[in-house]
């Protein structure tokens, strides 16, 4: 049974043994999550994903090892000892959205990811949700998991945090739990808000105008603000859309036509009032990924893994406070974006 830290081997007598912290991550989709911690400074050992689309995704942008299974398949007993078990799991039990069953739901993952816990037996746990698990409703599901947790030998707390107080144009709330042995979690600290995001017409500006849409430039002052949340769906429901009524009538006042996802940006023939319709690659901005990352599949496929993301900016910004927190429980020092050395 193999055990992996970023403690690494005792450094020689006068030198620094280099190490990376390493992460197990379940429920990984189309990346979001696992491209922030990589940039949280986060090794991916495993990346477990059940969408087959999804998992090409990930092996096409990074050479990580990815399990295309259901994560109860999945067993954690090989990874025992990794620095971080992370994971999206499903939202729909909690959605405010949806009928909010709770524990009830099939789709509930929460005990799997909590038995896997158990058997990777990691220093640190992270796992994202909907805004809704916080609410009173689902008061004592909280407590049930905080309390195996506990029992686990962990400190835990849940966090909603707002993907725009990290520098993404949309509110996109998250509810967060991050959980660590005693000895790491007094050092832990949930990120600050970094200040305000940019709107959803400054990010989207040079895409709109890739096509050469003389528009481009009115359309941006317009949109001047922040969007509703993006919602990929799943695949019984949702599609290639920007959401419920609501949400379009949101979009509508940005300028933006919500009904549906563009196959490209407006060109040289539409007029300056045109009113567009986001592509894939503008959703993708919109949640923070960077532009070299691609997705596999079909529209739909393809813009359920967008939708459905945890942010990379907030997933680093959490991930940063989690490595920091190991690194002083354990006598590191920051040494460089990437990578925590250990002071001998």
């Amino acid at each position: 049974m193999s055990r992996l830290t970023g403690a690494g081997p005792p450094a020689p007598a006068g030198g620094e043994s280099v190490s990376q912290l390493t992460c197990v991550e379940v429920c990984a989709g189309g990346g979001g999550q696992s491209l922030g911690l990589e940039m949280a400074g986060f090794r991916h050992v495993a990346a477990v994903e059940i969408d087959p689309d999804a998992c090409v995704t990930l092996r096409q942008n990074r050479p990580w090892k990815v399990f295309e299974e259901d994560i109860h398949n999945f067993d954690g007993t090989q990874f025992e000892g990794v620095d971080l078990l992370a994971g999206g799991v499903p939202c729909p039990p909690f959605s405010i959205a949806g009928r909010q069953l709770g524990a009830d739901d099939e789709r509930d993952l929460f005990p799997r990811a909590l038995g896997l816990v158990e058997e990777c037996a990691p220093a640190a746990v992270m796992l994202e949700n909907v805004r809704g698990l916080s609410t009173a409703r689902f008061a004592g599901y909280r407590e049930q998991v905080l309390r195996r947790l506990h029992g686990l030998g962990y400190e835990a707390d849940w966090q909603v945090l707002n993907a725009s107080e990290f520098g993404v144009p949309q509110l996109r709330p998250r509810f967060i739990l991050v959980a660590m042995r005693p000895a790491a979690y007094r050092h832990f600290r949930w990120p600050r808000a970094i200040g305000t995001p940019p709107t959803v017409g400054e990010t989207l500006h040079a895409l709109m105008a890739s096509g050469g849409w003389p528009g481009a430039g009115a359309w941006a002052r317009q949109a001047n603000g922040i969007g509703p949340t993006l919602v990929g769906g799943s695949r019984k429901h949702g599609g290639p859309d920007l959401g419920p009524t609501r949400a379009r009538a949101a979009w509508l006042k940005l300028g933006v036509d919500g009904k549906g996802i563009g196959d490209a940006p407006p060109g040289p023939a539409d007029p300056p009032g045109h009113l567009p319709r986001l592509t894939l690659a503008m959703t993708a901005a919109l949640q923070g990924f960077p532009g070299d990352w691609h997705f596999y599949g079909r529209k739909t496929a393809a813009y359920r893994q967008i939708g459905n993301a945890f942010p990379p900016p907030v997933a680093t910004a959490v991930g940063q406070s989690i490595a920091t927190a190991l690194g002083k429980a354990r006598g590191y020092r920051p040494g460089g974006r990437e990578r925590l050395l250990r002071a001998v």
